[in-house]
């Protein structure tokens, strides 16, 4: 019996990890502070860059590759609001990380990328990796 009411327990759990509702109002958002270069947090990592113009190439490229990773979809914004959110769903138990771009400021202006994860108190790097993957991706073009 106890076996059963176990095995429930974790079907349960991996149910509620990939059905739970994404609140676009939380994850939506710029993260906080203004400094330049990258963030390691326990589970976010932040990349900022001052950008020229207007930034829209620059979100228009990180878009292009962000978009061909797999198990990745945009839940919230656009290129013409200039800040569009991701969520990426990781393969086996798909847990999601969830990432913002956008260009932000006046004097500079700078491009971010925010990537987080959602459950857990630590992302155990995989959102700086994720970043740093697509930034490279970006690079050699």
């Amino acid at each position: 019996m106890l076996f059963w009411i176990i095995v429930i327990a974790l079907v349960a759990l991996v149910a509620y990890i990939r059905l739970a509702p994404i609140d676009t109002a939380r994850w939506h958002v710029q993260a906080e502070g203004q400094k330049m270069g990258k963030t390691q947090g326990t589970n976010s990592y932040v990349w900022r860059a001052p950008v020229e113009g207007d930034g829209a190439e620059t979100l228009a490229q990180l878009d292009r590759v962000i978009l061909q990773t797999p198990r990745t979809e945009v839940v919230a914004g656009s290129l013409a609001e200039g800040q569009v959110t991701y969520v990426t769903r990781t393969k086996l138990m798909g847990y999601p990380d969830f990432t913002t771009i956008g260009v932000y400021g006046d004097a500079p202006r700078y491009v971010e990328v925010y990537g987080r994860s959602r459950f857990g108190r630590s992302d155990l790097g995989v959102n700086a990796k994720r970043v740093n993957g697509w930034l490279d991706q970006i690079e050699a073009r």
